[in-house]
């Protein structure tokens, strides 16, 4: 089967038909969805929509571009939320200095946070990170001296060298749809060395539709095209991607249970 590591179920172009997106994925051999918060008002629905779907498992914590209007948060409150039995995972969290949509001292003080909980509960922190590959591999290497925890690097985009430190800090790497566009070629060469053990596949539903679904809202099914797409760049099957990359997921998230 094949797993969508990381989808936003919640989200405008899916959540107006949440089932047949959900039946549409299956139908596609997708057996498990995780499901992602990216602000505190959304964690409710999110787990909401794990706890009502056995294959559907959530993730809750604060995205970068939320930090400025999350800067009480308490880490007692992320904390408290990742009891649920469907939590299974922290974020996404983490720094973009693309968009500058908050404050860079607010999500690193966040995205520090973030991780503080990720040890404490060795729940997987799920980490965005866009034009700030310095500072975001700086936090992850001093934070991980003190302890280490499990993480990865969602929709990953960035550079080689930055993909060789997270994989020296022992972090998980996730491709989406991103991977099958055209100019991605950088990133198609970086497709080809992940170690295997440490290879997601997600599809960022709704956003970054692979090819050959271009223009169109992404679907959590799409993640077999992308799927499809690297086992090609990797000289392997597609089945097999299927099976490591499946294996590698429940490895990770060692909370989800089917």
């Amino acid at each position: 089967m094949l797993v969508d590591s990381h989808c936003h179920l919640e989200y405008k172009g899916l959540v107006e038909d949440r089932e047949g997106v959900l039946a549409r994925a299956r139908a596609a051999g997708v057996g498990a969805f995780l499901n992602i918060s990216t602000r505190q008002s959304e964690w409710g629905q999110v787990v909401g929509t794990a706890a009502r779907e056995p294959d559907v498992f959530a993730s809750v914590g604060i995205h970068p571009h939320e930090a400025d209007a999350h800067k009480d948060l308490g880490r007692a409150a992320l904390l408290e939320a990742t009891r649920h039995t469907k939590v299974i995972a922290i974020g996404e969290t983490g720094l973009d200095y693309y968009y500058d949509k908050s404050d860079r001292e607010a999500q690193r003080s966040l995205f520090r946070m973030h991780i503080d909980v990720a040890r404490e509960t060795q729940l997987p922190l799920i980490i965005h990170t866009r034009d700030a590959e310095g500072d975001t591999h700086a936090i992850l290497a001093e934070e991980m001296g003190r302890r280490a925890f499990p993480a990865l690097i969602h929709c990953f985009t960035a550079s080689s060298d930055f993909a060789e430190k997270v994989l020296a800090l022992g972090l998980t790497i996730s491709l989406s749809g991103i991977v099958t566009f055209k100019n991605a070629k950088d990133l198609q060469e970086i497709a080809k060395i992940i170690p295997e053990d440490r290879l997601l596949v997600e599809t960022d539903s709704p956003f970054l539709a692979p090819v050959p679904h271009r223009g169109r809202v992404c679907e959590p099914a799409y993640v077999a095209d992308t799927t499809a797409f690297v086992a090609g760049l990797r000289g392997t099957d597609r089945e097999r991607l299927m099976e490591v990359t499946t294996a590698n997921f429940f490895k990770l998230f060692s909370k989800a249970r089917l």
